[in-house]
């Protein structure tokens, strides 16, 4: 398969290198994307938006020979969702890492914004939960690879109209399994709501925390594969 991986904020193409070669070894072409506007100052990303992201994704699935499976880790995840939705007929799968389908007009999440873009606010920002496994040794040498996003992505809202719920969905969860999740959704709203109208959806647990791209690659390419064969 056509496998399209689409990294969360402050990620680019290199944040998947340790994903790749599992994945070509299983067969599949991968493709890693970096965003519009990733590592960019102000004056060159301030117009850049979540339906720029979008449509980088749209272009790499009209540009591909088949269906293609879409790989979204964490904000990655509304990227992929937009794209599908876009182009339901040529999405075999789509695989969310450690996030959740947005429903439509949602946005990633709020970071402060420095100097017009948004910058990685580093590994002790984030819970525990999140982090528990990047060891010092991993922290040190991944966070050398974060870059500022535009300012407006984080806070975009993903516009979404029809189709994406007929394409087969994957969420590769952290920490969570199915029981876990549908549980904790019961919290949040649209997004349960959007999740309940997926007509096929199956939920892996990794166990790990929030970037098993880094802590676990090759579990993680595991399942992406598993997840394409499906």
């Amino acid at each position: 398969m056509d496998i399209i991986l689409v990294p969360g904020l402050w990620l680019e193409a290199s944040s998947w290198d340790d994903v790749v070669p599992a994945l070509e070894a299983a067969g599949h072409r991968p493709l890693a994307m970096t965003l519009p506007g990733v590592g960019e100052p102000a004056e060159r990303s301030s117009g850049i938006g979540m339906s720029d992201w979008v449509d980088a994704v749209v272009e790499k699935i009209d540009a591909a020979d088949g269906p293609v499976v879409l790989v979204g880790h964490s904000g990655g995840g509304n990227v992929v969702w937009g794209a599908a939705d876009a182009r339901p007929d040529r999405v075999a799968r789509v695989v969310f890492v450690d996030t959740v389908p947005p429903p439509p007009e949602s946005a990633i999440s709020e970071f402060e914004v420095v100097d017009g873009v948004v910058p990685f606010p580093g590994w002790d920002y984030f819970p525990d939960e999140d982090v528990f496994d990047l060891d010092a040794q991993t922290r040190a040498r991944t966070a050398p690879l974060t870059l500022p996003v535009p300012g407006r992505v984080p806070t975009d809202p993903v516009q979404l109209s029809a189709g994406r719920h007929r394409v087969p969905v994957t969420m590769l969860m952290g920490g969570m399994d199915q029981q876990q999740l549908e549980a904790e959704l019961d919290n949040w709203g649209s997004y349960a709501e959007e999740y309940r109208a997926i007509a096929d959806v199956t939920v892996e647990k990794i166990g790990s925390g929030h970037w098993p791209q880094f802590s676990q690659p090759e579990r993680l390419a595991a399942l992406i594969d598993d997840a394409a064969g499906q």
